[in-house]
Parts: C-alpha cells; sequence; structure tokens
C-alpha cells in the first residue's frame, strides 16, 4: 500500500502537442508519452516530478469518442492556453467528497480508482484534489526518466490544507512551483 500524500498535478491544454511545447518552454524538457484513457476520452504525457510523483500533462483525445459524462479537470469547457487544472492525492481507502463518484479506470497495464467530479469540474478551480489509490499495482512515476524536476510548492486558495505536506501551502493563486535544473517555475 502506497502511503497517502500528493501524487500529481495535472496540465490542462486543448492538444498535447501544444501543452508539450508550452511545458518544454517553461521547464526545459518535454513530456514523455502516456497513453489514452477510455473512461474519459482524453489522453496524456507525462514528466517525473521524483519517486512516486509526476505531471500529467492532459487533454482531450480527439480519436475517441466522448464519453457519456463530462471529462475530469473540465477540459470540456477548457479555452486558451495550457494550465494548471489539478490536482491528485493517493488515498487509502478511497473516500469521495461529496459531489464525486469513484470509477475504476485503466491505460495499458496501469489501473488505478479514482474521485470524479460529478460536474467534471473541479472543486475550487482546481485547488481541491481528485483522490486517487492504485493499490498495488504499478505507479506512473516508477517508468519516468528522472529529468531533475521536483514540486517545490502547490500553492491553495483554502483554508484547511488537504494533506499535512510542507510544499502545499495555502495563500495566493491557485498555482504549483516546480524546482528544475535551472531553478524555479511557477505554473
Amino acid at each position: 500500500m502506497r502511503i497517502p500524500g500528493f501524487d500529481h498535478i495535472a496540465i490542462g491544454a486543448r492538444s498535447l502537442d501544444e501543452g508539450a511545447e508550452w511545458l518544454a518552454d517553461r521547464l526545459g524538457v518535454g513530456p514523455e508519452p502516456g497513453g489514452r484513457h477510455p473512461l474519459m476520452g482524453t489522453h496524456n504525457m507525462l514528466l517525473s516530478l521524483g519517486p512516486a510523483e509526476y505531471l500529467e500533462l492532459i487533454a482531450i483525445d480527439p480519436a475517441a469518442p466522448a464519453p457519456d459524462r463530462p471529462r475530469w479537470f473540465g477540459l470540456d469547457r477548457l479555452d486558451g492556453p495550457p494550465r494548471l487544472a489539478g490536482w491528485v492525492m493517493r488515498q487509502s481507502p478511497l473516500m469521495a467528497p461529496a459531489g464525486s463518484g469513484i470509477s475504476a479506470a485503466s491505460r495499458g497495464d496501469l489501473s488505478w480508482r479514482i474521485t470524479i467530479p460529478d460536474s467534471g469540474q473541479m472543486p475550487d478551480d482546481g485547488a481541491r484534489p481528485m483522490r486517487i489509490d492504485w493499490g498495488e499495482g504499478t505507479h506512473p512515476a516508477d517508468r519516468l526518466p528522472d529529468r531533475g524536476l521536483r514540486l517545490a510548492r502547490l500553492m491553495l486558495p483554502l483554508d484547511r490544507m488537504p494533506l499535512a505536506d510542507p510544499r502545499i501551502q495555502s495563500g495566493g493563486a491557485f498555482s504549483a512551483v516546480i524546482a528544475t535544473p535551472q531553478g524555479e517555475v511557477v505554473l
């Protein structure tokens, strides 16, 4: 069983190409290929943020059929440049907050259970996390090359922090500060 805590941040983009270029311009490295999420009609690319943590670039997959529900991270309404769309924390046993349900999902040989807001919109514009349980299976970060990126801070406009992690802080706009080999970058 994995220790409860921060799992990943999600950058929403209109397309993976646009998002990959945006991330490479800011972080100095481009994301690795990910895969498709049939449950949501999305696909992704990934960057390691260290052991058991990663950055997910996610977009609507134009080759996939639309799901019968709103897509996660508010992707159905995403317009404009790529942006920090939300974050995910590990939790076991998995408990869905009000207005969310628990869904089983998979991508290739990865499988997990995740809370998904019924509306598809992330609570508090992404500041409140979705929750994920990877079970005993493989974690995506286990396969990613370490490019020296780390989550330095996740700033949340909330009074109560959902995790006792000193990197997760209240105050200011919803943003993620990534430590790179060239210095800190705010997403």
